[in-house]
């Protein structure tokens, strides 16, 4: 088998070496070195080096909240829209990504899970699977479906579990105060769930029960939940000093306020803060009318919103902007915002032991990117799935 090696500045989580060599053999990467510290290992050939001038060797992307691309939803249940949205996300250097659903009957979730499954292997990998709804609070539904929220059944959960293989992920998005949805989250994180806390209402004292009973993980910060008040944290307020818990933005620059960002990445720590998409079927497409599950929405300027009342429907976000944005917005490193696009998103899924990072072991999901942090590559599993 023949190893391919990647020349030029290495993204580690904690540092950039500028001048590092990265070998890849097979589906796995072999081999990483600093060239300013080390010589070169024997047996590397030119012939199979892709040298960087200018530019970046980091970890593929792993997206945990994205609904669509290219036209295409996850929630449709059609496999080949499946293999659609993984390209179109590829394009973005996404490796991996969790298919996220939308409130709606259990039927069309499983239909979803099961398109997922069947989908052809193109682009980005699917890793798992994001229940966003339905058992969320519907005073804070945003641009999920009304008609279908619903408090958690057991029965439905273990019926949702059942659809999965053990390979797969499983996060889901909860409102904690909302009927018996604690004992639903008390039974999923027993289960292996990442339990998240999204779409809801909840106080301060209700979120820290939540947490109590397995919440792990708050649902793209800010967006649909009680705010932040001096006398009432909120679930904002939790978010950003309850212990025990990770935080997800939406890193568009629209749906939060890049001094909000800041804030959120000064309060929890940089390795906290987990960067998703939330992407629709919009993204990747010309602006124009889109629908999210069965609600009309109308993209312009950058922003997908609901027809019927306005609210951010998603997003068209995708990974590379959103590392883009954190590194010249909001003002991280590079390191810190590809790690949040990558290490801190595997290790919230349990999958750091062999995804999210440059090291040798890990499997061979790479992005190239060039001096502005634009995709030149993508790769998945040691397969180049785009070029530019």
């Amino acid at each position: 088998m023949t190893t391919r090696w990647l020349e030029g500045a290495v993204v580690l989580p904690d540092r950039v070496v500028p001048h590092g060599l990265v070998a890849l053999n097979g589906t796995h990467i072999i081999g990483v070195w600093d060239l300013e510290a080390a010589p070169r290992p024997e047996g590397q050939d030119d012939r199979n080096t892709t040298k960087l001038e200018k530019g970046y060797i980091a970890p593929g992307f792993i997206d945990q909240h994205v609904h669509g691309g290219g036209g295409a939803d996850f929630a449709e249940g059609d496999p080949e829209g499946v293999a659609v949205i993984t390209e179109t996300h590829a394009r973005h250097g996404t490796t991996g990504l969790l298919a996220t659903t939308l409130t709606l009957p259990e039927d069309r979730i499983i239909r979803a899970i099961r398109a997922a499954k069947a989908a052809p292997r193109r682009g980005a990998r699917v890793l798992g699977f994001h229940i966003e709804g339905p058992f969320i609070n519907a005073k804070m539904k945003g641009a999920q479906d009304e008609r279908y929220v619903r408090p958690a059944s057991m029965a439905e959960v273990d019926r949702l579990l059942a659809e999965g293989e053990e390979e797969h992920a499983w996060h889901f998005t909860i409102a904690p105060e909302v009927a018996d949805n604690l004992a639903a989250i008390r039974y999923l994180a027993q289960r292996g769930a990442v339990v998240s806390a999204g779409h809801t209402e909840c106080t301060y004292a209700q979120l820290a029960q939540g947490i109590e009973a397995g919440v792990s993980h708050v649902t793209h910060l800010f967006n649909a939940m009680r705010g932040l008040h001096h006398r009432e944290p909120g679930t904002v307020g939790g978010a950003l000093t309850l212990p025990g818990i990770t935080v997800e933005l939406i890193a568009d620059g629209i749906h939060v306020h890049p001094a909000s960002m800041r804030v959120a990445v000064n309060a929890r720590g940089a390795d906290q803060v987990l960067l998703v998409t939330d992407a629709m079927a919009a993204t990747g497409m010309p602006e124009g009318e889109y629908r999210l599950g069965e609600l009309a929405v109308i993209v312009k300027d950058g922003a997908a919103r609901l027809v019927s009342d306005g609210a951010l429907a998603g997003s068209v976000l995708t990974m590379d902007a959103a590392v883009r944005n954190m590194v010249n917005l909001v003002g991280v490193s590079l390191p810190e915002a590809v790690a949040m696009a990558s290490l801190n998103v595997a290790r919230k899924q349990r999958l750091d032991h062999r995804k999210g990072a440059i090291a040798p072991g890990k499997d061979a999901d790479v992005v190239l990117l060039d001096q502005n942090l634009r995709v030149m590559e993508t790769i998945v599993e040691g397969t180049t799935v785009y070029s530019r």
